[in-house]
């Protein structure tokens, strides 16, 4: 296997290896021409993004500034929004489902590196993806760490450092993040009491 093979595939794997730094700088040549442009410039902001990317929907929205390892590990669906300053490792594939607000300053991880010290000190790495389903809403500061999956209709409170996953509708918040609150009915808002 390549190291860009394994690496997909979570495995331990070289960063080092020409095909992968070759491919992390077209993304930083990318993603930097994407937060140079002018707020003006927004077809533009559209098509770098869709050439960085591995997958938008029609209706996206990104904000600089943007930075990821490669971009082609990024699908997101339809209705995406992301906020200024965020900050996507994909290593490993990175799946944002329709309906999808992404709050200032959100980081998702999908790299890691070895608890063993030896294999650290060999400079290997590793990666776990992580999903998001559709109508989630990631407030800002919130960490995502790899290999997290989230349900439907998920919020994240600002500055949660997310562990773990959770199912559908359901508010978390915490370092590390738990269940604050069950979210209910059609929108995800509580039935009226009355």
């Amino acid at each position: 296997m390549s190291e860009k093979e394994k690496m997909l595939a979570s495995e331990f794997y070289l960063a080092s290896d020409p095909e992968l730094v070759n491919a992390r700088l077209t993304a930083k040549d990318l993603y930097n021409q994407f937060n140079l442009t002018k707020a003006s410039e927004l077809e533009e902001r559209k098509a770098i993004i869709k050439s960085l990317f591995g997958r938008v929907g029609e209706d996206f929205h990104v904000e600089p500034t943007f930075k990821c390892d490669y971009g082609f590990n990024i699908f997101v669906g339809e209705n995406f929004y992301a906020n200024f300053d965020c900050v996507f490792l994909d290593v490993c594939k990175i799946i944002i489902g329709n309906n999808c607000l992404i709050a200032p300053g959100v980081h998702i991880y999908t790299a890691t590196h070895p608890l063993d010290r030896a294999q650290r000190v060999a400079m290997l790495e590793s990666g776990k993806p992580v999903t998001i389903g559709d109508d989630c809403w990631i407030g800002g500061g919130a960490i995502i760490n790899p290999g997290v999956t989230l349900g439907n209709n998920v919020v994240v409170a600002s500055g949660s450092v997310v562990t773990k996953s959770f199912g559908d509708n359901v508010l978390i918040g915490g370092n590390p993040a738990r269940v604050i609150k069950e979210l209910v009915g059609p929108e995800g808002l509580e039935p009226p009491t009355n």
